[in-house]
């Protein structure tokens, strides 16, 4: 990892400008977020977390199929700036998709009944867990990227076109490519509003 945990955490950036240049190869990228994946917690281990990674013309088959939908939900008036945004993420070297496999959650409802209305929650903390980890180490390997939610509206096409189960809820998508520009600055409320110590 060509940082630590601390400046990957803090380059961690929404970036939209990628291209299909990779700083690492094929292998590394299903290494890093294999790694992520098993190494993300999860309620009561569950280990709910699914992940499809989109490279080369998948990717780019992502992002049309993503178009596609969108054109039939969108004003013509207004469709080219939607499809401008759909570029801009194809442009990029591959996208993480991201789902939560509904069966375990819904067996650990029934075994565990006193928490049944939690574990939806949990899956969704899970999901949300993995991508900071995937979206970090991405950033550490040299990558940008930005957290996209077309779901529900493309989850049945991606369903058919990848032949994901039916278990599986789609829960974001992640573009990811070498950074052609970076992100402008980010501003910060006063950190002594948002943690509060007590010893």
């Amino acid at each position: 990892m060509s940082k630590d945990i601390y400046s990957a955490l803090k380059d961690r950036r929404s970036i939209y400008a990628i291209s299909k240049e990779a700083p690492i190869s094929d292998e590394k990228i299903q290494e890093a977020i294999e790694h992520a994946v098993n190494y993300s917690p999860s309620a009561f281990n569950s280990q709910t977390s699914r992940v499809l990674v989109l490279l080369g013309e998948q990717h780019d088959r992502l992002w049309d199929i993503t178009k596609e939908t969108l054109r039939k939900i969108v004003p013509a008036e207004g469709f080219a700036s939607t499809e401008q945004k759909m570029e801009l993420f194809k442009a990029g070297y591959g996208t993480v998709l991201f789902f939560e496999e509904q069966e375990t959650v819904a067996a650990l409802q029934k075994q565990f009944e006193a928490y049944s209305d939690n574990f939806p929650i949990w899956s969704e903390h899970s999901t949300g867990m993995l991508q900071l980890a995937v979206w970090t180490i991405l950033e550490a390997e040299g990558f940008g990227a930005s957290l996209q939610h077309y779901n529900p509206l493309i989850d049945e096409a991606v369903a058919a076109e990848w032949n994901v189960p039916s278990s599986w809820k789609l829960t974001a998508q992640m573009p990811f490519g070498k950074p052609v520009a970076e992100a402008g600055e980010k501003q910060f409320n006063p950190i002594s509003d948002r943690v509060k110590v007590y010893k």
